[in-house]
């Protein structure tokens, strides 16, 4: 708590907010606009008429490829993909005993600790070591997903592609085309996002010249928060709770009313609305109409204008995602990793980023505790 006394100066922003904290040719959040971009390509086009591949090349090597560079690329990807033994049998012996995401954290400790390349730093061992994340985790969150439900994991298959893959391995059967494309759509809308706070705690890692893996790890446990990843989570937990769309106006009053806060709603950033939720909207609608249950895509469209009307806030791209996961069937608890397996290339290209031109981030907190304490003896102290 900060003591009332103190004189805060002018630019003292809780939270950094609205401070700039360095630079970045990755992405652009226009705040203005409301709109995202990849390295000048408009998110929404990228998701709409790119793979996720396209796009991981596009932000970790600063240009869509072309065919020749896009084969290679998801080559290099499919070689990576497979765990090893002791990677599966390390988490068959902890998947029942912590969230996905604690288990991902110490999942990527592990492909670290056998990464060939673990004792270099050159720019390409570092590049090396990002592919092979993007590659493998989401062979871990499928491997964990399974084996939380007493299944054994499915080994990659060579002849998918990055999602498509994804949804065979966690599902076990291959999905319908569409299905694959909205799941491949819905990552490359979350593969990055400025300075939010998971890529800024991997850049601040990277910036005292840690490892990649490291700077992974610091990530991972930011998006764990329910304020950044975990909101998916939260948003379709809610969404269940309320259960009916008769119900929806009463409850949602009744919690603004208790000024509880409305998961999937709102965002630090964006002045209106979540650039990347129209289009995530769109998308959950087509999942709602292709599996033939459109009650719950109802429901959250019901709560979207209440939502509006009672508070001006607009659903962000966490609300709509976990509406079209849960319809393709894909496990809640696994919803955060999901991001994180999103965002790993944005991450991995912040890191490599901060590590091409560092200057370690050490910002300065203003001292809101007391002074001129007088130090007793133990013996005298109350």
């Amino acid at each position: 708590m900060i003591d009332t006394k103190v004189n805060l100066p002018d630019g003292y922003k809780p939270g950094l907010e609205g401070i700039v904290a360095g630079t970045s040719s990755i992405s652009e959040v226009d705040a203005q606009k409301d709109a995202l971009s990849y390295r000048g390509y408009p998110a929404h086009d990228l998701a709409e008429k790119a793979t996720y591949e396209e796009v991981s090349h596009l932000l970790l090597k600063g240009k869509l490829p072309n065919k020749s560079e896009l084969t290679v690329f998801q080559s290099q990807l499919s070689s990576e993909r497979s765990l090893s033994p002791f990677i599966i049998e390390s988490l068959k012996k902890c998947s029942q005993k912590a969230h996905p995401m604690v288990l991902l954290r110490y999942a990527v400790e592990l492909i670290g600790i056998e990464d060939v390349d673990a004792d270099k730093s050159d720019v390409d061992a570092n590049l090396r070591k990002a592919l092979r994340l993007v590659a493998k985790t989401p062979t871990v969150i499928a491997a964990l997903s399974r084996l939380r439900q007493g299944k054994d994991p499915l080994p990659p298959s060579p002849n998918l592609g990055h999602a498509a893959n994804f949804l065979y391995m966690t599902l076990g059967k291959e999905q319908d085309p569409e299905v694959s494309k909205i799941f491949d759509s819905s990552n490359i809308l979350y593969g990055d996002h400025g300075f939010n706070a998971s890529t800024f705690a991997a850049r601040v890692t990277a910036s005292t010249l840690s490892d990649l893996h490291s700077s992974v790890i610091s990530a991972i446990g930011a998006l764990k928060g329910p304020l950044h990843g975990g909101a998916n989570e939260a948003a379709i937990e809610m969404l269940l709770k309320i259960g009916d769309i008769s119900t929806a106006e009463a409850w949602i009053k009744s919690a603004l009313a208790r000024k509880e806060k409305i998961m999937g709603f709102g965002h630090r950033v964006y002045k209106r609305q979540d650039s990347r939720a129209p289009f995530m909207k769109v998308l959950a609608e087509k999942m709602a109409h292709r599996v033939g249950d459109t009650k719950l895509f109802a429901m959250s469209c019901r709560l979207e204008d209440i939502m509006k009307a009672e508070k001006n806030l607009f659903p962000n791209v966490d609300y709509h995602c976990a509406v079209a996961y849960y319809l393709m069937g894909l496990p809640i608890e696994i919803y955060t990793p999901i991001f994180a397996m999103a965002r790993m290339s944005g991450w991995t290209a912040h890191i490599l980023e901060q590590y091409a031109s560092n200057r370690l981030i050490r910002p300065e907190c203003i001292y809101t505790g007391p002074r001129n304490q007088v130090l007793v003896t133990i013996e005298k102290r109350n």
